[in-house]
């Protein structure tokens, strides 16, 4: 299922949600507010390439700062956080479900989640974004155009992977295999537990052999991997949703309220309360991404 936004000036307001696994559309950055002047976060719900053509200003991923201007591309998953602060961006968002690039060779992943193009490099990316755009509208609700567009989409990223310094990716090692078996297991267990010991039994280890993993990679222990990863997800909820803080605890495993705000306030620096009132000020985020941006900003914020 293929479809495409209008991406004019105009708002929309008519933007139907996003759709089946396998579904790839094109839409315009200011699509994706949740509130007009992205006032607060959106959590998204597909796979995103963002490439902004327009105006300056910061894209928060996962409350980390990236400062956009034409020519930024952002690569961004489903259940991140994502606001646009201090300026007007003009950007072509591709989404696409988990099943559009089935059978596919092409790794989304290995696409830089930040990245500045220019020169050959951008040109040519603008103009695989474009040719997208345009066949998605010129064949809007034709079911024969879908497998040309998951072609594109796939041609595309296989062509950001290729980009100087894409590819520059450490050589597997057994720590970082098994760190990134840990955050696999973490992301399907991280609401149900968050004991070391559970994580090394699924996987077939010992604890020692996660915590050196995890220390290797990341500096952090293994125990501090999974309470981030909870602590993100926190943070995503408080800041994009209107959940009652409690009900908020318990989707992740703290039954009681108390809890649940000693844990916060220990992983983030403030309580549960103080993050979601600080949505428009800057509040620090201490928590460890699973995929952090390539090229990062000089330190990670919140606006």
């Amino acid at each position: 299922m293929v479809t495409t936004g209008h991406l004019s000036s105009a708002s929309r307001t008519d933007l139907p949600p996003f759709g089946r696994d396998d579904h790839l559309d094109i839409v315009a950055l200011r699509d994706l507010a949740p509130v007009p002047g992205w006032s607060r976060p959106v959590l998204l719900g597909a796979e995103l390439l963002i490439l902004v053509t327009g105006g300056h200003g910061t894209a928060e991923l996962d409350f980390r700062a990236l400062p956009c201007r034409p020519g930024t591309l952002l690569r961004a998953h489903p259940g991140q956080a994502l606001r646009c602060v201090g300026g007007q961006l003009d950007a072509t968002v591709v989404r696409w479900g988990a099943d559009t690039l089935r059978g596919l060779d092409v790794d989304p992943d290995a696409v830089p989640a930040y990245r500045q193009l220019a020169g050959e490099d951008e040109d040519a990316v603008i103009s695989e974004v474009t040719q997208l755009a345009v066949d998605a509208e010129r064949h809007a609700g034709v079911p024969a155009a879908a497998a040309l567009l998951r072609h594109q989409l796939a041609v595309l990223l296989l062509r950001l992977t290729l980009l100087p310094g894409a590819a520059d990716r450490p050589a597997p090692r057994p720590e970082r295999e098994t760190f990134e078996r840990l955050c696999r297991e973490v992301e399907r267990g991280y609401r149900h537990t968050r004991r070391v010991e559970d994580y090394a039994a699924q996987l077939g280890c010992s604890v020692r052999t996660l915590t050196r993993a995890c220390l290797a990679v990341t500096g952090r222990s293994a125990k501090q991997v999974i309470d981030e990863r909870v602590a993100l997800q926190a943070c995503r909820l408080l800041a994009a949703t209107d959940e009652p803080i409690a009900g908020i605890g318990r989707r992740l495993g703290f039954p009681e309220p108390t809890n649940f705000g000693r844990f916060f306030t220990r992983e983030v620096g403030v309580s549960p309360g103080a993050f979601r009132a600080g949505r428009e000020r800057p509040i620090p985020v201490r928590v460890v991404r699973p995929r952090p941006p390539a090229e990062p900003p000089a330190a990670p914020g919140r606006a």
